[in-house]
């Protein structure tokens, strides 16, 4: 078969199966996933470009044609998109957000639905330190895990808090005893609105987003958010933080809402939040 046959039939092939794919799923993210196959001819002869993200701020409908009636459309599930969309750069941030090197993640680190037998209801999350992933549970029998970076030795945390409140790029202010045990950081920090800290940004160890952790009326002082070590997920090393990929990041903050039920489990529990689906 001459070369542009060969080329010819692999992507007619590729359509076909990307047609299959988006069969079984709304309008709106056929087309999308289309779209995707269009823009990186089905990844067979080149890497998908930056994944440019539809959901602008949510408010104006008129701008946005995944919304409606003025609802922020839902993101996709994980398996309606290849790894390498899902952690493909994203250009629509007020930062950059740059891909996610594959190989530097465990496959079972990466985005995905599992099937969920526990009791929590919809909108839960339940982190499994000791394994390293978060789960967003869906209330269906499923939940989306993602694998995280927790608390190294003598800095985890466990227990029950709720989303008192979620950000965008948000400005990180570490605890006094942070900066004393880490100085080299006063050089980085500024006065910001809130107090001494460093302002949201590329650099910023919180990442794109942060969603954080209350038991009352008490901060916690522990967050969800994201990093600009995405290496370091499946890892302790973190001072107690739920680190994630920050595409995962920005994934969650999308779900999970303010006020969500969020457990963190011991080290002696003996629960198994869920069994990845085959």
């Amino acid at each position: 078969m001459a070369r542009t046959d060969r080329r010819s039939f692999l992507l007619q092939a590729a359509a076909g199966l990307a047609a299959v794919a988006a069969a079984g799923l709304p309008a709106r993210a056929q087309m999308r996933l289309r779209q995707q196959f269009d823009d990186g001819y089905g990844g067979i002869y080149q890497d998908a470009p930056a994944w440019r993200d539809p959901r602008m701020e949510p408010g104006d409908p008129s701008l946005d044609p995944y919304l409606e009636g003025g609802t922020p459309s839902r993101p996709l599930p994980p398996e309606a998109l290849e790894p390498r969309l899902m952690y493909a750069a994203i250009d629509t941030e007020p930062f950059p957000v740059p891909a996610v090197k594959l190989s530097s993640i465990k496959p079972e680190f990466v985005r995905r639905t599992v099937d969920y037998a526990g009791p929590e209801e919809g909108g839960t999350v339940v982190i499994d330190p000791q394994a390293h992933h978060l789960y967003f549970v869906q209330g269906d029998g499923t939940a989306i895990r993602y694998g995280v970076g927790v608390g190294r030795q003598g800095f985890g945390w466990s227990g029950e808090a709720t989303v008192h409140d979620k950000q965008r790029w948000p400005d990180w202010y570490p605890p006094k005893e942070m900066l004393d045990r880490q100085p080299e950081l006063a050089a980085k920090m500024q006065q910001l609105q809130s107090g001494v800290g460093m302002p949201g940004g590329p650099g910023n160890p919180l990442g794109a987003r942060a969603m954080y952790l209350w038991q009352g009326n008490k901060d916690t002082l522990f967050r969800m958010h994201g990093t600009t070590e995405p290496w370091t997920i499946g890892r302790s090393v973190s001072s107690g933080c739920i680190r994630m990929i920050n595409q995962d990041a920005i994934d969650l903050y999308d779900r999970v809402g303010v006020g969500a039920r969020v457990i963190v489990l011991g080290s002696r529990s003996r629960q198994r939040p869920g069994v990845a689906r085959m």
